[in-house]
């Protein structure tokens, strides 16, 4: 039971209605009480408390305030004897219930073995499961340590179960090549890198070990590495389906199971076991592997053309030099021609057209047009067929491509042509052969890879077709129109949607609060269209800080806001800070907010048992996530616990620090933070928050790192979500290129703080046509500051009213079709579940609305709302200086929030230090711990000098809304130097 209660918590739950007060008739004071709060307990809660402890004093004093009499009361009452189990009978008449017998603890445990147990192996989870179920059948549930035993019986027994059944299905050679993975081989010419991230028992390496390798950088070499993995798996021979009813979720506890343990440790596992587990990280690491290869695909196709293009500029730009006057220089040179048609081209031309213009004209066509494509081709063509052609066989036998679009038909057969043709030594095709040509080569390609004999009959060069033919699969395997079999993210797209949409349509709608009838959708926005564009349209006159021109590029212009005065009082307020905690150590900010929120109490370790004492790993998993959130790493922090502390150090990051147990951590401390505010000083609870990415150096043998284009340097992407008072409710990883659009929605759906989120502020990268409608399907407002905001358009409502509007006619377009979104209405409800439920990685779902898509008739539909939303919006944000200040101050937030990342994470010159994702992902989910941790004390801290009176009313209206608990004055993230003049080092002095 809770223990804080909001008042309206209290009035919604606790309330003793008219039926309930009369059950308290012909009671005295004491045991009206007991009943009244055993009553609503058990209605909240569907079982009794099994102390009187377990009732807050907020409660008491609200329920005694109904009943007319003392809180004091409560000390006195007697929650033991006769009465007790009368009042517990009464109650349980009341709502409807039993008690549970023997036989429903069997069925209990037969439900949880068959029916929860395939989706959640957590013991909390379990128990929140049986708990539900008693409810649904009017059962009181067992006492605590009872229904602990059942839950845990029922865990083993589906264990047990599941282990035997799995490895009963697995043929005497499977287990054979289960046994091999683990016996050792020597790896030679490895970097010490590499051995770095595996896990090893000696100088010697298993073929398990190289399982669990990511993939190196971008190339060749590891394209073969990955099929090298991919291969030993299907090796193994497992069968199809061997998992039919247990979910990913429950697989992928298994496998991160499996993965930090040693190879030593597996050995001793029951056959049983032993045999389940490595299937599961085999079909696992399959689909990882296979998302993999399909990256590599995608990135080495387009290294090949950057690299060609960036060849063809550098020997392009050595001796170009642009001629100006063309027109006239041919003008002139046409004069001279006709004047003398039989003259010498050195005596007609050169002196009205120097030789050297005319060098710098070809020069200069040769850098444009179908010249300079061809040149740029044929380096393509040599880098593809001296280099990278090695990896189109085995694309071609380990990789099954599909399509469930016709229009995509030719790329699919294209690719079976190249697999009839992989072995051949023939230079070009047979003319007998089909071969697909549109919707495979390029358009104005057709010229430079399709060849003529001398009967005029087309040739067509394989190595020329083989390299179109992957360009055509790179586009459509980004759009997701061509899908693998057997990948993850790169699966079917058909099983990313809900299969039960047509069966569960009005409770998808009802989940989502949208209309079930399309007309009522589309009738409710043309409203609001109207009504924001009639907003701006009468407002404009009077509008002096927004201007709309007639003429020119630029048709809308905005007057810059301008800067606020800086908080007098702030300062002070650190000055203070600084003065009663002094250099406070960050270690002792993240160990105290520990102390307060106990949030280490989220690790818990993936194997089935551990014996170390609370207490030493409380303090371990402090020390690793200081060690990680610093980047400073555990080799730094091991001396703090002596002995053989990094390997102590190493066990507990390993089986103890995930990526999920590290965000329900930095959950619990965000509802912490939320929960310690006062009002008086923040304000109330905002329903707004701010999304920006920032870039981190990073390592760059992995497929994570990318160049950034803006920024410069290889590095990763952090995408923050941060709410107005520096609380970051989300955070993730991404590559340099890849959507903020699917980053930011993740967030907001992902967050699972207390905080309702129904703005959110992005810059211009955040934000799309496809964000806007995706937003608006899902709940939530997109507010973006748009750096283009001068040659935006409005779109209009319907066709025919663009006189309605005089003042906008400049930027007035064309009106929305409706029609595409009447058609597509159920599609997009599809897609907006899918993202709410999380049936797939939220960018793997947006795939399918990129440029590369456009013909997707679900695309144009979403584009056309987005358009639609987004008008709403920018008559909005041109209409109000006051949201255009919110959406800045928003992001401004966001902008302190990364200058303290530097701050933080301060080890190894900021740089992300690996090349191994899952360590990646918790060096950032560490930082973002140890930032929020930071947050959570200095906000104790304002709120302790706020709270004297003298300090409260220094601060004015402009001090406080400028007030942020992200501060770092009084922190000191580095460890304490001792200098101590009278010891020496132990160095001898060599003669």
């Amino acid at each position: 039971m809770k223990r804080n209660w909001q008042p309206e918590e209290l009035v919604e739950y606790w309330t003793l209605l008219p039926n309930e007060v009369d059950l308290l008739t012909h009671k005295n004071p004491q045991n009206r009480l007991v009943f009244a709060l055993l009553l609503k307990f058990f209605q909240l809660e569907a079982k009794f408390p099994e102390s009187d402890q377990e009732i807050s004093a907020v409660v008491i004093n609200y329920v005694t305030q109904q009943l007319n009499i003392s809180p004091n009361i409560y000390r006195d009452c007697n929650w033991q004897g006769r009465s007790i189990i009368y009042y517990r009978k009464k109650i349980r008449e009341f709502f409807g219930f039993r008690e549970a017998s023997i036989r429903d603890a069997q069925e209990l445990t037969d439900w949880l073995t068959e029916q929860a147990l395939i989706y959640e192996l957590k013991y909390e989870q379990l128990e929140s499961a049986a708990i539900s179920r008693l409810r649904e059948l009017k059962i009181e549930p067992p006492t605590e340590s009872r229904l602990e035993r059942i839950t845990r019986s029922a865990l083993y027994s589906f264990e047990e179960k599941f282990f035997q059944r799995t490895v009963a299905q697995l043929s005497s050679q499977t287990k054979e090549q289960i046994d091999n993975l683990f016996k050792p081989q020597k790896i030679e010419n490895q970097s010490d890198e590499v051995v770095s991230q595996v896990d090893v028992d000696s100088s010697e390496l298993s073929v398990w070990n190289e399982l669990k390798l990511d993939p190196g950088r971008i190339g060749v070499e590891s394209f073969q590495k990955e099929i090298e993995k991919l291969s030993i798996l299907r090796q193994l021979d497992l069968p199809a389906n061997l998992f039919p009813t247990i979910s990913t979720k429950i697989l992928q506890q298994y496998k991160q199971r499996v993965v930090v343990e040693y190879p030593k440790d597996l050995r001793r596992h029951p056959e049983a076991i032993r045999y389940t587990l490595v299937a599961i990280f085999a079909l696992l690491r399959s689909q990882e592997i296979i998302d993999n290869l399909v990256e590599l695909i995608i990135q080495i196709v387009h290294r090949i053309g950057t690299k060609a293009e960036k060849r063809v500029d550098q020997e392009l730009l050595k001796d170009f030099k642009k001629v100006n006057g063309k027109t006239n220089l041919l003008f002139q040179m046409a004069e001279a021609s006709l004047q003398q048609p039989d003259g010498v081209i050195k005596e007609v031309i050169f002196p009205v057209v120097s030789e050297t213009t005319l060098k710098n004209l070809v020069k200069e066509y040769k850098s444009t047009g179908n010249a300079y494509r061809e040149r740029v081709y044929t380096v393509m063509r040599s880098s593809y067929g001296r280099h990278y052609r090695r990896i189109l066989p085995l694309i071609l036998e380990q990789l099954e491509f599909r399509s469930n679009n016709d229009v995509h038909r030719p790329v699919i057969q294209a690719l079976e042509l190249l697999k009839k043709y992989a072995h051949s030594n023939q230079r070009y095709y047979d003319i007998t052969e089909a071969i697909p040509i549109e919707g495979v080569l390029r358009s104005g390609w057709q010229e430079l890879i399709l060849e003529r004999n001398s009967d005029g009959d087309i040739k067509v060069n394989r190595i020329n077709y083989e390299l179109s033919v992957l360009q055509a699969l790179r586009d459509k395997l980004r759009c997701k129109e061509i899908w693998v079999v057997g990948a993850y993210r790169y699966r079917n797209p058909e099983e990313d949607l809900p299969t039960d949409f047509d069966s569960q349509r009005t409770e998808y709608f009802q989940a989502l609060k949208l209309p079930s009838d399309v007309e009522e959708f589309i009738t409710d926005l043309q409203q609001q269209m109207q009504s924001a564009l009639m907003q701006l349209e009468s407002g404009l006159p009077k509008n002096k800080y927004v201007k709309i021109k007639n003429q020119g590029k630029s048709r809308i212009c905005v007057s810059p806001l301008k800067p606020q005065t800086e908080p007098i009082n702030l300062w002070r307020l650190k000055t203070e800070i600084n003065r009663r905690w002094p250099k406070t150590s960050l270690l002792d900010v993240l160990k105290e907010t520990d102390l307060r929120v106990n949030f280490t109490e989220y690790f818990k370790s993936v194997l089935t048992r551990e014996v170390l004492d609370l207490q030493l790993l409380q303090k371990r998993l402090l020390l690793c996530l200081y060690g990680l959130g610093t980047n400073t790493g555990l080799k730094r922090l091991s001396d703090e616990i002596g002995g053989n502390s990094y390997q102590e150090l190493l066990h507990v990051k390993r089986c103890y620090i995930h990526k999920q147990q590290l965000r329900n951590a930095i959950t619990n401390i965000a509802n912490a933070i939320f929960q310690a505010r006062l009002k008086h000083i923040w304000g109330e609870g905002t329903a707004a928050c701010a999304s920006d990415s920032k870039k981190f150096g990073a390592w760059d043998q992995n497929l994570m790192t990318e160049w950034h284009i803006r920024y410069g340097g290889r590095g990763v992407m952090i995408y923050w979500h941060v709410e107005k008072n520096s609380v970051c409710i989300y955070s993730q990883l991404k590559t340099c290129s890849s959507s903020e659009v699917a980053a930011m929605i993740e967030g907001l759906l992902r967050h699972c703080t207390e905080m309702k989120v129904e703005k959110n502020f992005v810059d211009s990268h955040g934000q799309s046509e496809v964000a806007f409608a995706f937003c608006h399907l899902l709940g939530f407002q997109l507010m973006p500051r748009l750096k283009r905001i001068n040659v935006q358009k409005l779109y209009l409502p319907i066709n025919g009213i663009s006189s309605d509007y005089p003042n906008l006619q400049p930027v007035l377009t064309r009106a929305i079709n409706w029609d595409l979104i009447r058609q597509q209405y159920d599609q997009m409800i599809k897609y907006a579940t899918a993202l709410r439920l999380g049936m797939a990685e939220t960018d793997a779902i947006l795939k399918r609305f990129t440029r590369g898509n456009l013909l997707h008739p679900t695309y144009q539909a979403i584009c056309e709302l987005g358009k639609a939303v987004k008008t709403i919006f920018l008559c909005q944000y041109l209409h109000s200086m006051e949201l255009r200040r919110e959406i800045n101050d928003g992001l401004n937030v966001v902008e302190n929030w990364n200058s303290a990342n530097s701050f933080i994470f301060y080890g190894k010159g900021g740089e992300v230090a690996t090349n191994r994702l899952e360590d990646q992902e918790l060096s950032i989910l560490s930082l973002h711990l140890l930032q929020i941790s930071l947050v959570y004390i200095n906000t104790l801290m304002i709120q302790q000098v706020l709270s004297q009176p003298q300090w409260m009313k220094l601060m004015t209206k402009l001090d406080l809304r400028a007030l942020s608990p992200l501060i770092w004055l009084h922190i000191n993230p580095y460890g304490t130097f001792n200098l101590d003049m009278n010891e020496r080092l132990p160095i001898e002095t060599v003669v």
